[in-house]
């Protein structure tokens, strides 16, 4: 059992030895593609969101307004929220980002992506969206929006990357989520500081979520050179 066990161990390490090849060609590839895009702006949210929700609607409204304010968007280029960003910003004529990951039996790309740029690696994928992202914007989503939202509050709070505006969509359903953010990590057991809220605006309107994102860059005078 000794022998088996190692045996498909040195199997692991010479395969993991390989997979860093194929990591360092998925973010190479990435990196050149999205250096050509331009100032972008992510939009999360569930893939399970259909076309008649309200949510669905005000997405593609938000992304039609973000393409006006000069921005592309970036998506996971998937159905849902995703398909929603994409096709506001397909209808706008602006750069419809979709970040797929490739999945046996599952997601392929909706069609209002422009700029496909495919992935195998969630890892790789999310650096994407964090490094050529100018803001946020979070529709409600389940564990992989939470995730991404997350991992972007924890890099600016860390200040692994500069500040950047982070906006969720739909007081309904982010409100108590942000109340047992304020209750229980910051006043009950002090796990964050009360800055930290500061990193995060809520709104129900696609013009104030846009207004958001171009607010932030006058005040920081960063805004991108379009």
């Amino acid at each position: 059992m000794v022998e088996l066990a190692n045996k498909d161990w040195n199997e692991i390490r010479t395969n993991d030895s390989w997979a860093i090849f194929k990591i360092m060609s998925e973010f190479v590839e990435g990196y050149e593609k999205m250096a050509r895009i331009g100032p972008c702006v992510s939009v999360f949210g569930s893939a399970r969101t259909s076309p008649d929700n309200p949510y669905y609607q005000d997405a593609v409204k938000t992304a039609d307004l973000l393409v006006q304010s000069g921005y592309g968007v970036i998506t996971g280029g998937g159905p849902g929220i995703m398909e929603a960003g994409n096709k506001g910003a397909h209808q706008a004529n602006g750069k419809s980002v979709g970040l797929n990951i490739v999945l046996p039996f599952e997601q392929s790309g909706n069609q209002y992506v422009n700029h496909p740029v495919d992935f195998d690696y969630f890892f790789v994928r999310k650096v994407m969206f964090v490094k050529y992202t100018q803001g946020f914007i979070t529709f409600p989503g389940g564990f992989g929006t939470l995730d991404e939202l997350f991992e972007a509050l924890t890099l600016i709070q860390t200040k692994k990357i500069d500040r950047r505006p982070i906006v969720l969509f739909g007081s309904k359903y982010w409100t108590g989520m942000l109340e047992w953010i304020k209750l229980n990590m910051l006043d009950a057991e002090h796990n964050i500081n009360a800055v930290d809220l500061d990193l995060i605006k809520i709104t129900d309107s696609p013009e104030e979520a846009v207004k958001i994102i171009n607010d932030f860059y006058k005040d920081h005078l960063l805004r991108p050179n379009f």
